[in-house]
């Protein structure tokens, strides 16, 4: 009884297989039984009456029969296998009838709970036509969802029955981070970097590699006055140089529990991964070589050093469904791990929680043993909390000490933070919107100035 009970309930919910009566044809039948009981005043007997609804009852079967055949319905559905999160994209549906009757139809496509959608989706088919359905969907969580079905209702023009099928359509599609900014820093890098008032390659006497001859300008190097050109043009030119590159570039993700604070647009692990895959764009462009290193309490994923433009789909699909652990980070093991598997010397781009770091004192003992080899750069969030606490009225002395306790958290931070600074890790804490450029205008900057 619970099991009929349940397959009863499914068909109401777009599920199993069926057919269920309309709201057309409950209050066509209320109206017309209504009408035939107000006609009993009249000396209409009861007879009459029951056959009249059941003649009304099997005209509406005659309508059945007027929609298509399950087996007649064929549908296919069309969903990128790859979408970035928190972007719209859209999803086709096309159903195909081979029957001889037009039908109207509604679905409700089995995409994942967590995917943003409105349901049913309404449509009509002709007979012996196709017709494609179009709804925009947006997936705000990464990771890897399997869509199976496809539930459907459709009714023949009447519309007093309704038929209800399933469909097994089978699609795998990965969630990976958004990848707006680094499309942005890849189609003008300069524009992507105007924020931050840095320019992409700057001219640096005496270092780099050749790049062309140009006209000279004030503020120029003399010394690279290119005298053979001069002579030839006429003209004062100069040599032009750009900073060295394949350089090594190892990015450390932390993904431990401080990570899950949630932002305004996703949380501290989703910004930190669309920042890591734009500096890893942006420094395999430029032809350096980029590993990957994710952790919370032990080691979640390391990619090996490579270079070019495959090596950031390696990445990309590596770490698309990293998630925020819930234990606590150990930087002590990360940075044991990190001296066995990167001998060459390279800039460390730690993105992690500044706060929790500064009160890591294990972890004081590796950094001093990376920064005689490697150069150290950790990047945070700032706590926009915290800043928006230290600024309020005190006009309570509830509110007083809540502003007080703030902004000695804040002293804290500053002075802790020039505590590792002389230890030779520099720290930085901006906002989620400007994190992605941020980190790579300091690895251009880092770059430019020939530090590492």
């Amino acid at each position: 009884m619970i099991r009929l009970l349940k397959n009863l309930w499914g068909r109401f919910l777009f599920q199993d297989r069926g057919i269920l009566p309309t709201k057309r044809l409950l209050v066509s039948f209320f109206l017309f039984s209504s009408i035939m009981i107000a006609l009993t005043v009249i000396g209409i007997s009861w007879t009459y009456i029951t056959l009249a609804n059941i003649l009304f009852f099997l005209i509406s079967l005659i309508d059945l029969l007027q929609s298509p055949k399950r087996k007649q319905l064929s549908f296919k559905r069309t969903i990128p296998n790859e979408m970035e999160r928190g972007i719209s994209y859209p999803v086709k549906i096309e159903i195909e009838n081979t029957s001889t009757h037009k039908c109207r139809f509604r679905f409700v496509d089995g995409i994942p709970q967590s995917f943003l959608k409105s349901f049913p989706i309404k449509g009509t088919v002709g007979k012996l036509e196709t017709s494609v359905v179009s709804y925009q969907t947006v997936a705000p969580i990464r990771g890897e969802f399997l869509i199976d079905r496809l539930y459907v209702r459709y009714r023949s023009m009447l519309g007093f029955w309704e038929k209800q099928t399933s469909s097994m359509l089978r699609d795998d599609v990965k969630v990976i981070p958004d990848l707006t900014e680094t499309k942005q820093y890849l189609e003008n890098a300069q524009q992507f970097l105007l924020a931050e008032g840095l320019k992409v390659r700057k001219r640096k006497s005496g270092a780099g590699e050749f790049d062309k001859i140009r006209s000279f300008v004030v503020g120029d190097d003399p010394r690279k006055i290119n005298w053979r050109q001069t002579a030839k043009l006429q003209e004062v030119m100069t040599n032009e140089y750009e900073p060295e590159h394949g350089k090594y570039i190892t990015i450390l993700i932390d993904c431990g529990r401080m990570m899950g604070a949630q932002l305004k647009k996703g949380d501290r692990l989703e910004k930190a991964l669309e920042a890591a895959i734009t500096v890893a764009a942006a420094a395999l462009k430029k032809g350096d070589y980029i590993s990957i290193l994710a952790f919370a309490k032990d080691i979640k994923v390391y990619v090996p050093p490579a270079k070019g433009s495959n090596h950031l789909q390696k990445i990309l699909h590596t770490i698309y469904n990293l998630e925020v652990d819930a234990s606590e980070s150990n930087y002590g093991a990360v940075f044991h791990y990190l001296q066995t598997v990167q001998n060459k010397r390279s800039l460390l781009l730690l993105f992690s929680d500044v706060g929790t770091f500064l009160h890591e004192e294990s972890a004081l003992v590796y950094i001093k043993r990376l920064r005689q080899k490697h150069l150290f750069l950790m990047i945070g969030i700032e706590d926009e909390t915290l800043k928006l606490t230290t600024k309020i009225e005190p006009i309570t002395t509830q509110r007083a000490m809540v502003k007080s306790i703030a902004q000695q958290q804040l002293e804290l931070k500053k002075r802790e933070k020039i505590r590792w600074e002389k230890q030779g890790l520099q720290m930085v804490e901006v906002s989620e919107e400007r994190l992605a450029t941020a980190v790579v205008s300091h690895y251009i900057d880092i770059m430019n100035r020939g530090l590492l």
